[in-house]
């Protein structure tokens, strides 16, 4: 049962993910940093409230409830999702599309299926006989391009 556990552990996907989520945290606390040291204090100075806002509260009936704290935790949050989005996924997204090229990619001649037209079961595209009822079929053309097969008469 322990080799099964440090097997798990000593995976690289593991290892991977628990450094992710250690630059994650790390990064969180500084864009946090940045909202309640900078972005808080501009916003609370646009909106009339000298300073910092996010220990603004309001009370009901004795109980107290500290808005502020959840509208500096939200900004955060915007701010971390935002440079995440444009400085991690955007230029990520961009270099895979440029190193995936479609001539690159392999097509699975077998992925397009269509119905064949006698026993309406589903075929590759690219077959010229159906395998369940034996009947002759012709071949989708475009499936044929894509595969850059021959056109078969």
């Amino acid at each position: 049962m322990l080799n099964g556990f440090k097997d798990f552990i000593l995976r690289g996907n593991v290892i991977s993910m628990a450094i992710g989520l250690a630059v994650g945290a790390a990064f969180t606390a500084v864009v946090t940093g940045f909202s309640t040291a900078f972005i808080t204090p501009l916003i609370g100075l646009a909106t009339g409230s000298v300073g910092d806002f996010s220990t603004a509260e309001f009370s009901v009936e004795g109980a107290i409830f500290p808005y502020g704290k959840f509208l500096a935790a939200a900004i955060a949050f915007l701010i971390t999702a935002a440079v995440l989005y444009f400085c991690v996924v955007v230029p990520m997204t961009k270099v895979q599309n440029r190193f995936a090229s479609s001539k690159d990619q392999k097509v699975d001649i077998k992925a397009a299926l269509r119905d064949c037209p006698r026993c309406y079961t589903e075929i590759p595209a690219i077959a010229s006989r159906c395998a369940h009822c034996t009947s002759e079929v012709e071949p989708d053309p475009e499936a044929l391009a894509l595969a850059k097969l021959p056109a078969q008469r």
